[in-house]
């Protein structure tokens, strides 16, 4: 009999592996969805949700390097760097020597970034709000909190690594 592979995942609790499918599919369907709605929201205001992605971390979080940048929204240097070249050519960006490192640049969201920001989110916010308005507020409350911990998981396994392809 030979050892199972290391890299294949065993799974001997049947429960467990048909809660991880049927999240899996309800997530699966959740994000298809929201991207479509804030594509919709998002790209009537001739920005690509990527770049708005980027102006809400500059916006809510302050100046941020282009490695904090993508290390935030998980993308490689190169791909963050050509999200904030377009939005500093939209005047929603712009880029300063850092206080403390005379070798980096900041980037910051200008006065007309933020403002757009504000006004996307509050979109988003109205929209999240109808969606809401049917279900009972410990329900609300229960909801956010479990995807604030399953978004703290996910972040988590994704900084240490743990993303990478297994083969069975």
């Amino acid at each position: 009999m030979s050892k199972p592979s290391p890299l294949r995942i065993v799974t001997e609790d049947p429960a467990l592996e048909r809660d991880a499918e049927t999240l899996y599919d309800a997530i699966s369907e959740l994000v298809r969805v929201y991207q479509s709605l804030d594509r919709d929201r998002i790209c009537c205001h001739d920005i690509s949700v990527s770049q708005c992605y980027a102006l809400e971390a500059l916006a809510r979080r302050g100046g941020l390097t282009l490695n904090e940048l993508a290390a935030h929204l998980y993308l490689d240097k190169s791909t963050a760097s050509r999200v904030v070249d377009a939005l500093e050519r939209k005047g929603y960006v712009e880029r300063s020597p850092h206080p403390r490192d005379g070798r980096a640049l900041l980037l910051v969201a200008t006065k007309t970034g933020q403002g757009l920001y504000g006004k996307i989110r509050k979109g988003l916010v109205a929209d999240e709000r109808a969606l809401l308005a049917g279900f009972d507020p410990e329900v609300r409350q229960a909801m956010a909190q479990l995807l604030t911990k399953l978004g703290k998981a996910v972040a988590s396994r994704l900084e240490s690594g743990g993303t990478c392809c297994k083969v069975d």
